[in-house]
């Protein structure tokens, strides 16, 4: 694929255990049946808004994304060496618009991966539909949330950033490599308007990983 101008928390709840004492035990509080007590989910890693960002290589554009991501760990297998898929699937979409003048580039993409930390977000998604992209090119989009007063930030996989310059086509011209699954540069971009909400959760291991052997002193 050519590059071009334009185109392309969890909730953790911790339970402290009171000392044990000699102090005699107050009245019996009556046991509450196991079958009758629910335990709240805890929330999955996403990343959800709308924004305006200002990039340097093309100050006076217009040029906004949209996100809404969501982790759903083990849902996209990937046989033989992933079969119950990876702990960083995810679902969602992507939509990206870069207008100069009266030219407009877009795409839609479907979310296929998210990783968090702190209010960090990665993600990749697959092209569906585009004016500037091909069907099945995986786009690769980072956004931090800002704090205490600085702006919200978003970096994505084109641009500047993902050239491998031995990468030509039949003209010499580079052709922008694909982005892997959760690949992104940092956020180098800042948004000007709108914003991002992510909320944290660390990854969840994968079900056919063994458990560590006990260590025994």
């Amino acid at each position: 694929m050519r590059i071009t101008t334009i185109g392309a928390t969890a909730t953790a709840v911790a339970v402290l255990a009171s000392p044990i004492t000699s102090t005699p035990t107050p009245a019996t509080v009556p046991a509450v049946p196991a079958a009758s007590v629910v335990s709240k989910p805890a929330k999955a890693a996403s990343v959800h808004g709308e924004a305006r960002i200002s990039y340097i290589e093309s100050i006076h554009d217009d040029i906004r994304f949209t996100i809404h991501a969501e982790q759903t760990p083990f849902t996209r297998p990937m046989p033989p060496t992933a079969p119950e898929g990876l702990s960083t699937d995810a679902r969602g979409t992507l939509k990206f618009s870069h207008s100069r003048g009266e030219v407009t580039g877009w795409a839609e993409a479907t979310v296929d991966c998210l990783v968090t930390s702190g209010r960090t977000a990665t993600l990749t998604a697959v092209v569906t539909k585009s004016n500037v992209e091909e069907p099945g090119a995986r786009l690769g989009i980072s956004v931090q949330q800002g704090g205490k007063g600085e702006p919200d930030r978003l970096g994505f996989s084109w641009g500047v950033v993902n050239v491998d310059p031995e990468n030509v086509d039949e003209n010499g011209q580079l052709v922008r490599p694909q982005a892997g699954s959760c690949m992104a540069p940092a956020p180098f971009t800042t948004v000007i308007k709108g914003g991002y909400k992510v909320i944290h959760a660390e990854i969840t291991k994968s079900p056919t990983q063994p458990e560590p052997a006990p260590h025994h002193s």
